[in-house]
Order: structure tokens, then C-alpha cells, then sequence
């Protein structure tokens, strides 16, 4: 029998979390959500508790004070840091990898190296801990563009793309000596430059079995066509037109299942959600990265999608029962576009107050995920980056693009920006 009446603790506090919050308080299986640390546009479907999503001390602290029968690790750092083994080691269900698991992302040597080891389609690469060696290497290979990758975790901006020697030597300088990215770039990736489709396929997994969920796509550029500064996403949209049944079939065979296999042959189960990116080359699918969780913004496109009981999925995967359980999809199209603080991904103004959210949150189909948002005086203002992320469903990508459209013309603030492209690439 199903335990019924739970309480879930939802670690995080983005547009990610608010997607997921949002799922989990469609199951009538849950009966109370607490989000941890939140924010505004959460805090009308849970209670938000002022902890940050790294502190592993007081989290475990809240999920004993508040009885959680589960909690959900959403973000990548507290999931390296080890959070889901120390929720677990203090008798607390947890849903996310341990920190063995999450190093498929929060190390590049180590994902590249295991697929090297197994055989899983990716770029050609080297790594490297001295920026001499490395620009060495770039000169002697004399292929450009090429990419350098910080090894650890970024914020999703630590890799970059070097058109010339230049542009490589400037890379390698900002990357490991001026450590733009912390201790995350005391080693780098070396690799090819991929040509070809980009998609992302997420999928659940018990550590044996993978169920892929429905395909996606991200923009990550800031401006329209692709041009900017690289940020954390600037929209998504569901299903990839380039993800056919043939190449889903290849990308099961080739990459999701060898990589589950890889990781248990080291000794690691991996339960969660893992996050392919895969370029779709001419040579065939190959993996880009590994994300140990959710993406953003995919989720906000993905899990709208979703038509079975997310609780239940939970279960399986914590509980090693996905193998015969089946997780249905809507056939509806999802389109995701982020409205952001202008000045993003640099420098930005925060506390702008929000204007329109009811009248879009009102139009069927559409969902307003609040991504940098903060309660002051009784309005909603701006708080981050990332501000919200509007997406709506419909019977085409296309519907779903024009009615995110229409939702986003609804809503306004000072100095918002958003790409105009989303969707239509």
C-alpha cells in the first residue's frame, strides 16, 4: 500500500524547484511542501524555509524538525557535497545520487575518463592541470574552434569556446590562473569542437534500469540567434524536433544504458535523474556532458509533460522498482522562455516590481516559474539573474511557442529582457 498524507522538503530555490514544487503538489499523496530556501513564486505552494541549499546541517536539521517522510535534492552542489548521504545516513529518505554519483557531474575529468574507459560516444579530449601543457597540446591538435571545460561545477558557464590561439591561451588564463571559476578550474578539458543538433534527454533511473523522459532543447546564448554571453538558459522547448525513435533507440543503446552499466562497474549505483546533453554528429549521438539532476530550465518544459504521479516515479527509482513500472507522457509540446534582469548574465539591478503575473498565471495551459523572485511590501520584485520562466503547453510546438509568447507580453518590469527566439530553431 501506497503511504499516503507525506511531507516533502524540497531543497532549492529556482525555477527548477518551483517546476518541481508544482509536480509534486498535483500528487494527492502529498499533503504538506516545504521548500528550502525557496522563493516568492514557491512560497504560494509551499512553505519556504530561510536555509541555503548548501547548508547540509540545517537541512537535515529542518527535514527531523518538520517530520519530512522525503526530501527532494534538487541543485548540484549540495548533491556533490554529499547531502542525499547524510540525509540517509540520519534514517531521512532522500531522492537524489550521493556524492559518488554526482561526480558524473561535478567532475569533467571523471565522466570523460569513464567514457573513455567504456566506450561511450564523446569528443575527442585531454585533460590537464598546467595551462602551459594545455595550450601546448591546443597547438600541436591546431583544430579550431575548440572548447576548454573547467572541471568542476560552473554554474553551468564553465565552458568556453576558443575560435583561435588567442581566444585558447585567454581561456586557459581565465579558466586556471585568474580562477574565474574557483577551485572548479584547477583542471581542464581539452576537447573537439562537436558539430551537429544539440538535445537533451533526462531520464530517471534505480541504478539498473534508465526510463529516458520526453526530449528538449535548451538556449543558452543571452541575445537572439544564438549570439551573447553563454548563461545558465535562456529557454527550452519540448519535444527536440531532431529526437526521432531512430536516434532514440541509439542514444539507449549507445549512451543512456552503457552509462548506468559504466558506473555500477565502478562500484557506483546512481539513483535520480541524470541529464544527458548530446550533440547528434554526423558520426552518430555523442554526450556533450552529464548533469547529476534536473536541468534548467528543461525541467519547466519537461516535467508539465508529465503524466504519472511524480511521487510514484520517486518511489521506484529510491526503491529499485522502475524496471516494470510505466511513466506516462501528455502529447502536448512545452515552450519555456526565461525573462530575465537586463544586464544579465553580468551585472544587473535587482528589486524591480513585477507587474502581470495574474493575468498571464490565468491563461490555460501556461505556468509562471519564478526564478529570482522576492516578496517586498507586499509585491513581487525582481532578485536574481533568472527572474521567471513562462511556459505553456499546446497541441504543436508552435502553439506552445505563440502562447508563451502571449503570456510573456502580459508581464513587464524595468529593464526585463528575453530572447524573442525561443522555440524556433
Amino acid at each position: 500500500m501506497k503511504t499516503t498524507d507525506l511531507t516533502v522538503l524540497v531543497v532549492g530555490g529556482g525555477g527548477r524547484e518551483h517546476a518541481i514544487v508544482k509536480k509534486l503538489s498535483e500528487s494527492p499523496r502529498v499533503s504538506k511542501l516545504y521548500c528550502a530556501p525557496g522563493n516568492a513564486g514557491i512560497a504560494s505552494l509551499a512553505e519556504c524555509l530561510p536555509i541555503k541549499a548548501t547548508d547540509i546541517d540545517g537541512m537535515v536539521k529542518a527535514a527531523k524538525d518538520i517530520s519530512a517522510d522525503l526530501v527532494f535534492v534538487a541543485p548540484d552542489d549540495p548533491l556533490t557535497l554529499g547531502m542525499v548521504d547524510r540525509l540517509t545516513a540520519e534514517g531521512i529518505r532522500a531522492f537524489g545520487p550521493v556524492a559518488k554519483a554526482a561526480m558524473l557531474e561535478g567532475s569533467k575529468v571523471f565522466s570523460k575518463g569513464l567514457m573513455k574507459k567504456y566506450g561511450i560516444p564523446t569528443a575527442e579530449y585531454e585533460t590537464f592541470s598546467d595551462p602551459a601543457a594545455a595550450l601546448e597540446y591546443i597547438e600541436e591538435k591546431g583544430r579550431y574552434p575548440v572548447v576548454i571545460k573547467a572541471d568542476g561545477l560552473a554554474l553551468g558557464k564553465g565552458a568556453l569556446i576558443a575560435a583561435d590561439h588567442a581566444e585558447a591561451k585567454d581561456a586557459l588564463m581565465k579558466i586556471m590562473t585568474e580562477k574565474a571559476f574557483g577551485a572548479a578550474g584547477n583542471m581542464v578539458v581539452v576537447e573537439e569542437f562537436l558539430t551537429g543538433p544539440e538535445c537533451t534527454v533526462l531520464a530517471f533511473t534505480d541504478g539498473e534500469t534508465v526510463s529516458p523522459m520526453v526530449s528538449s532543447q535548451d538556449h543558452k546564448r543571452a541575445l537572439d540567434n544564438d549570439e551573447g554571453l553563454n548563461t545558465g538558459g535562456m529557454g527550452a522547448f519540448s519535444p527536440s524536433r531532431h529526437y526521432t525513435p531512430e536516434i532514440a533507440e541509439i542514444c539507449e543503446r549507445t549512451i543512456f544504458l552503457p552509462t548506468i552499466n559504466a558506473l555500477r562497474s565502478e562500484g557506483i549505483i546512481f539513483k535520480g535523474v541524470i541529464y544527458f546533453q548530446m550533440m547528434l554528429t554526423k558520426d552518430g549521438p555523442k554526450v556533450i556532458e552529464y548533469n547529476a539532476r534536473f536541468g534548467d530550465p528543461e525541467t519547466q518544459v519537461v516535467l508539465p509533460r508529465l503524466d504519472t504521479d511524480f511521487v510514484d516515479i520517486i518511489d521506484a527509482c529510491i526503491d529499485g522498482g522502475l524496471k516494470d513500472f510505466e511513466i506516462k507522457w501528455k502529447p502536448e509540446a512545452a515552450c519555456c522562455v526565461v525573462m530575465a534582469s537586463g544586464g544579465y548574465p553580468v551585472a544587473y539591478e535587482k528589486g524591480y516590481p513585477i507587474s502581470g503575473l495574474d493575468e498571464a498565471g490565468r491563461m490555460d495551459g501556461v505556468y509562471v516559474y519564478h526564478a529570482g523572485t522576492a516578496e517586498k511590501d507586499g509585491r513581487i520584485v525582481t532578485s536574481g539573474g533568472r527572474v521567471l520562466g513562462v511556459t505553456a503547453l499546446g497541441a504543436t510546438l508552435e502553439d506552445a511557442t505563440a502562447r508563451s509568447y502571449e503570456a510573456v507580453a502580459k508581464i513587464s518590469w524595468k529593464d526585463e529582457h528575453h530572447r524573442t527566439d525561443i522555440g524556433k530553431k
